[in-house]
């Protein structure tokens, strides 16, 4: 499939070549590759006139199209199904198969389903979790509850936003800042320090004990509700804050009352939550059909992930661990932050180690040797399959069906809006050769049905692509990457890439 490139008429062609000229474009055919670094700060306008689109053109486009059989081919196939279906590369399919060298002794089961939800950082980091707690108590499968979580980031963030709003008052409405703070409220997604300052402050508790509602696993509709909820409270506290006859504790009165609201839908919908600090019992039958007990609160659950017999396990605790990213727009061994994001006032911020893609891959292999599952986050939705679970630039071949080339670097994807951090997974394995990776193993957590009974495998070529965060133990990079942790950090704006929650 495929066809011939249109003809220009010959005003299209001057424009073109000024335009080209203007980019310092040596071969008009060539893909442009814009460096970010040195647009930055230029001073130099390019202005043309604006054309449109000519009727003419148009027929003349489509008379050239369809004079090469290839493209009536394509036309029938393309018009017919799912286009990334239909240029899907079966060689790639048959290449990427699960088979690794590297492979941790226990990943945890079964997979997990976040169902209709953006709750993938939540299944990730538990995924994590409970690899040391099931060695711990001897289980053959076990989830913890991503619901309980759940439920308290909600009630967090909601804070979080109102507090936001507060701080922002002397913001017009209308300035970016303020309407970014408004856009997603309370999205379900997160980072991996926001899943550490909740289990910091409320714990774990075994998924059986608060299982999932059906808001849970469908969350669109409370995020209505309370976004719009959220967006009419910020209003009125902009009112409040910025009228001289409202005194400080009449806002603070107000803001506990749209709390309470608050709770008061998350608890109708998701079900009320056991207390971090009451005791729960959990009954369960370990891997070898003993009947066990255990009496405990959520908070003195999580700590065990902390306790000798699991650090043995895991070498670390969940408070050691710190996100690695690649982000190529920046300067590498850089501390980076997001301003205003965060979940918890008070909790820790969210910060990033940003280093080379070498430097990611080889800390995560080196976590694989040592049976370490590694929580990850990337853009998922770029050349990838849910059914068949691969992720591999090369499935699906746009330039053979629509002879167009899709060739924009990492850092131009992130530069335009075109790809950041979209969902959250665990690696369990990888697959070397000669020394270099070749493809990762993936547990998802879109259910069984999805990918290789729940488990996608990762070229690496897709990972340097497309993944933009691993979060690892701090013995597994080396003592220049540790050092950056105590650097000041970048700030980036609210609205950046690094700012997508997963």
């Amino acid at each position: 499939m495929g066809g011939t490139q249109s003809k220009e008429t010959i005003a299209g062609e001057k424009l073109l070549i000024e335009r080209l000229r203007a980019l310092e474009v040596k071969d008009e055919h060539e893909y442009v590759h814009v460096d970010e670094k040195a647009v930055v700060g230029t001073s130099q306008k390019f202005k043309a006139p604006w054309t449109a689109v000519s009727v003419n053109d148009i027929e003349d486009w489509e008379h050239e199209l369809f004079q090469d059989p290839k493209n009536r081919l394509a036309l029938s196939a393309l018009s017919s199904a799912d286009p990334r279906t239909v240029l899907t590369s079966r060689s790639t399919k048959i290449d990427d198969q699960q088979v690794f060298n590297i492979k941790i002794p226990f990943e945890g089961a079964p997979i997990t389903n976040q169902r209709s939800s953006g709750r993938c950082w939540l299944f990730a980091s538990t995924n994590v979790f409970r690899v040391a707690l099931m060695k711990r108590h001897s289980l053959e499968k076990f989830e913890l509850s991503q619901a309980y979580l759940f439920f308290y980031d909600k009630l967090e963030k909601a804070n979080f936003f109102l507090e936001q709003i507060l701080d922002t008052v002397n913001e017009p409405l209308d300035t970016r800042l303020v309407q970014t703070l408004l856009g997603s409220p309370v999205s379900d997604g997160g980072q991996w320090d926001m899943v550490y300052n909740l289990v910091n402050k409320y714990g774990l508790v075994p998924q059986v004990l608060y299982p999932d509602s059906f808001n849970a696993q469908n969350s669109s509709a409370i995020n209505s509700i309370i976004t719009t909820k959220l967006r009419e409270d910020a209003l009125q506290l902009r009112a409040l804050a910025t009228s001289s006859t409202k005194p400080g504790k009449e806002i603070i009165a107000t803001k506990e009352k749209m709390m309470r609201e608050i709770h008061l839908i998350l608890t109708l919908t998701l079900g009320p939550p056991p207390a971090p600090s009451t005791e729960f019992t959990w009954n369960y039958v370990d891997k070898n059909g003993t009947t066990k007990t255990l009496k405990t609160t959520p908070l003195n659950f999580a700590a065990e992930l902390s306790t000798p017999k699991s650090i043995r396990i895991t070498n670390s605790t969940v408070h050691d661990m710190f996100s690695l990213v690649n982000d190529p727009r920046n300067e590498y061994n850089t501390l980076l932050t997001v301003s205003r994001l965060g979940n918890i006032v008070g909790g820790r911020g969210i910060t990033y180690v940003n280093v080379t893609m070498d430097v990611l891959k080889e800390a995560c292999i080196r976590m694989l040797k040592e049976g370490l599952p590694i929580f990850f986050g990337s853009d998922v939705g770029k050349y990838s399959n849910s059914q068949s679970g691969i992720m591999d630039p090369s499935l699906i071949d746009y330039e053979l069906g629509f002879n167009v080339r899709l060739g924009m670097s990492k850092a131009e994807r992130l530069m335009t809006g075109e790809s950041a951090m979209t969902h959250a997974m665990v690696l369990t394995a990888v697959h070397v050769v000669d020394g270099k990776p070749v493809r990762w193993r993936v547990q998802n957590s879109w259910g069984e049905t999805a990918g290789e009974e729940g488990w996608f495998v990762m070229s690496d070529k897709w990972m340097d692509e497309f993944v933009y965060q691993a979060v690892v133990e701090p013995r597994f990079v080396s003592k220049e990457v540790r050092d950056v942790l105590d650097s000041k950090p970048k700030v980036l704006p609210l609205w950046d890439p690094m700012g997508a929650l997963a």
